[in-house]
């Protein structure tokens, strides 16, 4: 695969994530603008440790426990929900607000770890430079890979938060958001069957992502 060629695993990958298509990206961010790209910097620290675990047979559940505080510092995961649910968000009851939260973290963290299984020498290179939104959000370009081997180019869109920055969104080969696919999956589940379905559906997920380990 090169990097501009998006396969099914990777679009695996992001199918976690996604908020919105990239609008006309006003300028370049300068160094002194980079700090956006420090919880991205970290993510991939862990990304790859874990999938140096993967390659060393370490257990799905713990291989889950070692990502799962690197996403929650790098990614706003209650705006991402948020937006996927839609306006159907603020009339589901606050027990399913949670059900769902807990729900959509594991499965996020879980579809990390089940596609980021192995480790063969990768590296993630981060561009120097962040791409500014009108928005205030910077796009943060990394690549994964070998050297002269297959690649896979994420990029991260960051927002500022009270918490600093975080992800809101992850764009395969640069550009390719999921967050139209999600909003669909999301939307008939509720419609269909409410809250409580889209719950399950996503417990049923990582139960499968897990073989069986989580729930």
């Amino acid at each position: 695969m090169t990097a501009s060629t998006i396969d099914r695993r990777t679009a695996l990958r992001l199918g976690v994530l996604g908020i919105a298509t990239l609008p006309f990206v006003s300028r370049l961010a300068s160094a002194s603008d980079m700090s956006a790209a420090a919880p991205v910097r970290s993510f991939g620290d862990a990304l790859i440790a874990t999938m140096r675990a993967g390659s060393q047979r370490v257990p799905f559940s713990q291989r889950f426990a070692m990502l799962a505080p690197a996403i929650d510092r790098a990614f706003d995961l209650e705006t991402i929900l948020r937006v996927s649910v839609g306006p159907q968000w603020s009339t589901l009851p606050a027990g399913q607000q949670a059900a769902l939260a807990t729900a959509f973290r594991n499965y996020t963290v879980a579809n990390f770890v089940a596609n980021f299984d192995s480790y063969n020498g990768q590296s993630i290179q981060i561009s120097p430079e962040a791409r500014l939104q009108p928005s205030g959000d910077q796009v943060i370009s990394t690549r994964l890979g070998t050297p002269g081997g297959e690649s896979t180019v994420l990029a991260y869109v960051m927002r500022p938060t009270s918490a600093g920055w975080k992800a809101v969104d992850v764009l395969a080969g640069g550009s390719i958001s999921r967050v139209a696919t999600q909003r669909s999956d999301f939307r008939s589940l509720l419609a269909s069957g409410g809250g409580s379905a889209l719950v399950a559906s996503l417990q049923n997920k990582v139960s499968v992502l897990s073989g069986g380990s989580l729930a």
